[in-house]
């Protein structure tokens, strides 16, 4: 059932990545950077995982998982991004997971919840699926992300319409992380900011490697007219480049990690 107060349409962000399954792997570098980033916390303990769980890893991180021999079952929203993980997998939505308690000893959401309306709820509900002491590993886009396209469509859509409609997803602070893990009843919460800044020598790309990746906008508040055939070219043009006029975007993610339940041992620093 969908909500009045949703930021996000659901039925849109599933749309997307069911269409992005064919494409995903024109930004495969982008996303095996975070995964790396992200599972290198797997080798900073001891602990021996048996059962996995990954939440919307784009066909990336179950493959990873496996291949360090830790059993892995694999979802996304869309049955056929799920697919690319390979078996096993299924179609599932992150605010109503179909596991029961204690399925899993690791579960690592890569890029993956900032699409969901109550990340407090989905949060309790992957402890809830998960076995004590399991290790939750989790990145999300931050505040600052895309802002170089953020404030470039705003100004380009001002100018055009006299007013702006929503086009990049609102993200969390770095600081909020950390209290999101805590209020969903996790332990050992840590939450670092990492960057990696992008560089697009034709201005176009950014926004083909954002469909790609099923990174479309589906905000519920979105105009629903077709944008001015001007406006993506003339936020573009207004976009910051660097010496050699290649456009700079810069991506901020939260990387965080949490366990499952008290007396667990935090990864070693």
């Amino acid at each position: 059932m969908t909500d009045s107060s949703d930021i996000f349409d659901r039925a849109a962000v599933r749309r997307h990545r069911a269409r992005a399954a064919r494409t995903v792997s024109d930004v495969a570098p982008v996303l095996e950077d975070v995964a790396d980033r992200l599972l290198d916390r797997v080798t900073e303990t001891t602990r021996h995982f048996t059962a996995a769980l990954d939440i919307g890893g784009r066909g990336i991180i179950a493959p990873r998982l496996r291949a360090m021999g830790i059993p892995t079952v694999a979802m996304d929203l869309s049955a056929e991004m799920a697919a690319l993980s390979g078996a096993p997998y299924l179609a599932a939505d992150e605010e109503l997971l179909p596991f029961g308690p204690g399925s899993f000893d690791l579960v690592v959401a890569s890029l993956s919840l900032h699409w969901v309306n109550d990340l407090p709820g989905a949060l309790i509900q992957i402890r809830r699926a998960m076995r004590p002491d399991g290790l939750l590993l989790a990145s999300l886009p931050l505040l600052g992300t895309l802002d170089e396209l953020r404030r470039a469509l705003t100004e380009a859509e001002a100018e055009l319409r006299g007013g702006v409609s929503p086009r990049i997803s609102p993200f969390p602070e770095l600081r909020d992380c950390a209290g999101l893990l805590q209020r969903a009843g996790f332990t050992s919460p840590v939450a670092d900011q990492e960057e990696i800044e992008l560089l697009y020598g034709n201005p176009l790309a950014l926004l083909r490697d954002l469909q790609a990746a099923g990174e479309r906008n589906a905000i519920r508040q979105r105009s629903h007219r077709p944008a001015p055939a001007a406006l993506f070219p003339s936020a573009l043009m207004r976009m910051p480049t660097n010496a050699e006029g290649r456009l700079r975007v810069t991506l901020k993610l939260g990387m965080m990690t949490a366990w499952s339940s008290p007396g667990a041992s935090a990864p070693a620093h």
